[in-house]
């Protein structure tokens, strides 16, 4: 039995050993193998779990959906490879290409598997299952239900129907999401709970080895059904994700020309990086691209306008919160604060990059100090006391606004409270002033418009102002029938300058993505998604 013990750790060391040198193999090969770090870390690879962008990222690269998002925010074919909607926007009906493999796995029969409709209907009643409690549950709300599970049907292996319990046009942009993506049922019967560190999918990478809090290790797909032999697809033979949690540490190993992919800039570096109009400085313009590109990120500040349950709700009046839109400098606060990084929010909510949005069409405010101090003077405003809600992490970007507008004669205070709390709060009106961000889970303005349709006020919806007009909830209602793109974008703007007449928000700018990449690496899109997209990814041998 001892010498029985000994062969296996021997065994088990070889292993080890030989796994751990064809892994420094892959990292050896510099000019194919594309590094970032994720900070937040990864707790999972089952897209039914890709809540968060960490998460989306890697997921991106090892599943596909039935559509997905260009860089210009329109849904494109991915494993369907067109798709027509009847009955009125009820009925979808998508037609599968017939070639899509899932990733080589023990878990098949003969190794291997086409994509067929049935793995669909699996996925998506998977997804679906209340035992699972997937956060992307949600984003089939709107389809029919029988017996509880979504009314998807597998016409023929290439053939996929799903009926809806009402139209809903932006459904086919909810599809989109990595929640959707397709798994294979032996793989997830095989694994079970493990599933998450086993995942088998269609993408152009698949998964090798993950040392979890250390690195993650993906290997280009040669089956990826969207390669030909003039162009393959993906080009990269492997992607490494380490997880460096000090972002001040990441950012000097890209620096150093360790990591080849930087999204986001954090305050520590911002100013090393970043001069104050938000161009690149000079120094690192020889090795480092960057990438700008809007984000589907509105950053406002919200007035509860609903019955105050302390009765001294100063912001219900219109005259106030119009006061306060026009003492903001916006163009200034991103200037000094954010290196010009993100758009001065003139317009409604519906952000720069979204479609629908328009900057001169829709009412908004800019900075007009004369107007704000006659409203303040008109109304009797003057030391008007407002307390201001925030978390930590934007004291300064309410120190700025809370500047602003004692400067203009308001008695303007700061609260800072921890985010649970203060969410909790929101959600149940107890914040008359609070600043807030609303990031679109799918690519449409129906996502910012639902902010303040009257039947969703808080606790039952986002409607955190509380915020009710009958002509905008009568437009939310029949944008859900209008299938037309034009049109509906039409009566999106209409609906952003209804709800801005009467300022329930006050919109601070709309942000933006930086990408800072080595220059080595070209074919890197950008999209106001935030998606990481390798596909196209090319590395350039080294000088």
């Amino acid at each position: 039995m001892k010498f029985y013990s000994k062969s296996i750790v021997l065994l088990s060391f070889s292993f080890v050993i030989f796994f751990f040198g064809c892994f420094q193999n892959v990292e050896k090969q510099q000019d194919n193998v594309f590094r970032y770090n994720e900070a937040s870390g990864v707790v999972s690879l089952d897209p039914a779990f890709a809540k968060d962008l960490p998460h989306i990222w890697v997921c991106n690269q090892l599943y596909n959906g039935l559509v997905a998002l260009d860089d210009e925010m329109n849904v494109v074919p991915s494993i369907a490879k067109n798709w027509k909607i009847e009955d009125e926007g009820l009925t979808y009906t998508f037609y599968l290409r017939n070639d899509v493999l899932f990733h080589e796995n023990d878990v098949f029969e003969n190794g291997q598997r086409i994509v067929v409709a049935n793995d669909f209907v699996y996925s998506f009643n998977r997804l679906t299952d209340s035992k699972l409690a997937s956060p992307g549950t949600w984003i089939f709300n709107y389809v029919k239900k029988t017996d509880g599970k979504p009314e998807v049907l597998a016409i023929n292996d290439t053939t996929l129907q799903i009926r809806l319990e009402k139209a809903f046009p932006a459904f086919i942009g909810l599809l989109t999401m990595t929640y959707a993506a397709v798994v294979p049922m032996e793989a997830v019967s095989a694994f079970g709970n493990e599933f998450r560190r086993n995942p088998v999918g269609t993408g152009p990478f698949t998964f090798k080895y993950w040392n979890e809090g250390v690195k993650l290790v993906l290997r280009r797909n040669p089956d990826y059904f969207e390669s030909t032999l003039e162009n393959p697809v993906p080009q990269l033979e492997a992607v490494a994700v380490s997880f460096l949690i000090d972002k001040q540490t990441a950012f000097m190993e890209f620096a150093k020309g360790s990591l080849d992919y930087m999204s986001g800039i954090d305050s520590r570096y911002k100013d090393e990086l970043l001069s104050r109009s938000g161009k690149l400085r000079a120094k690192y313009q020889k090795n480092i691209s960057l990438i700008r590109q809007p984000y589907m990120n509105t950053e406002y500040l919200g007035f509860f306008i609903g019955n105050s349950k302390n009765g001294k709700n100063a912001v219900n009046r219109s005259e106030v919160r119009k006061a306060i839109n026009y003492s903001i400098d916006r163009e200034k606060m991103l200037r000094y604060l954010r290196n010009n990084v993100g758009l001065p929010g003139h317009g409604g909510m519906i952000p720069f990059g979204m479609p629908g949005y328009d900057s001169l069409g829709v009412i908004g405010y800019r900075y007009n100090p004369s107007k704000a101090r006659a409203l303040i003077n008109e109304n009797q405003l003057n030391n008007l006391r407002l307390t201001i809600t925030t978390t930590a992490d934007y004291v300064d970007l309410i120190k700025f606004v809370q500047s602003q507008l004692n400067s203009v004669g308001f008695d303007a205070q700061i609260e800072v409270m921890p985010s649970a709390t203060m969410r909790e709060m929101r959600a149940k009106g107890q914040l008359d002033f609070f600043r807030a961000s609303w990031v679109a889970d799918y690519p449409d303005a129906e996502n910012y418009l639902s902010l303040f349709y009257s039947r969703n006020k808080t606790p039952d919806g986002p409607n955190y102002t509380h915020y009710e007009n009958k002509v905008f909830d009568s437009l939310y209602l029949k944008v859900l029938k209008e299938t037309d793109n034009k049109n509906r974008h039409k009566i999106y703007r209409e609906m952003d300058s209804i709800m801005m007449l009467e300022a329930p928000v006050v919109v601070l700018y709309y942000d933006e993505v930086l990408r800072f990449v080595n220059k080595r690496i070209t074919g890197m899109g950008s999209n106001p998604t935030n998606l990481l997209d390798l596909r196209k990814v090319k590395i350039l041998p080294s000088e």
